[in-house]
């Protein structure tokens, strides 16, 4: 009888370390990429909850490709978009005045994690050039914890004002 009860405890005991050992492997090597970015397609659109909520432009956009991707251990983002023109109104298949766009992180979009408030994180502004392509390799610095333990975080493409004007489309979660 000892024996058994014994047997049961080193059995849960194993399955309580085998459980969290990979969650802490997962969480110090997860890395977000999202494998296209699309433009905007209902103008004045919201993504994220409170006073992390970001508004879409006043017009759709289009893109012809684009990626990115982001470390959640190290703050290591990289972004590509290529084509991203408006796709509506009379300045139609260019950028208009749109001459810089950052990257930027929605973590917990629905808020629950943060008391009703989405989280922003943002990369510096890079150049859109009149083509509509822009690329960004660079850190973003002390990710908050909702990026780190909510899976329900969004990728922007924002305008120096802070609308937002495309998205990565279906995160994917990988472990490096």
């Amino acid at each position: 009888m000892k024996s058994t009860k014994l047997m049961a405890l080193v059995l849960t005991g194993g399955f309580i370390v085998c459980w969290l050992v990979p969650a802490s492997v997962m969480a110090a090597s997860t890395t977000v990429i999202w494998e296209d970015i699309i433009g905007i397609i209902q103008a004045g659109n919201a993504v994220g909850s409170g006073t992390g909520q970001v508004t879409g432009g006043g017009q759709p956009w289009s893109t012809q490709r684009g990626s990115a991707r982001i470390n959640l251990n190290t703050g290591q983002v990289s972004f590509f978009v290529q084509g991203l023109v408006l796709a509506g109104g009379n300045s139609i298949g260019t950028r208009d005045a749109v001459a810089e766009v950052k990257g930027t992180l929605v973590c917990d979009t629905n808020g629950s994690a943060g008391g009703g408030n989405s989280v922003l994180v943002d990369t510096e502004l890079v150049p859109l050039d009149e083509q509509g392509d822009a690329r960004f390799v660079g850190n973003v610095d002390n990710l908050p914890p909702e990026c780190l333990t909510e899976r329900d975080i969004a990728f922007l493409i924002r305008t120096s004002s802070g609308a937002w004007i495309a998205n990565g489309s279906v995160p994917k979660f990988s472990k490096f």
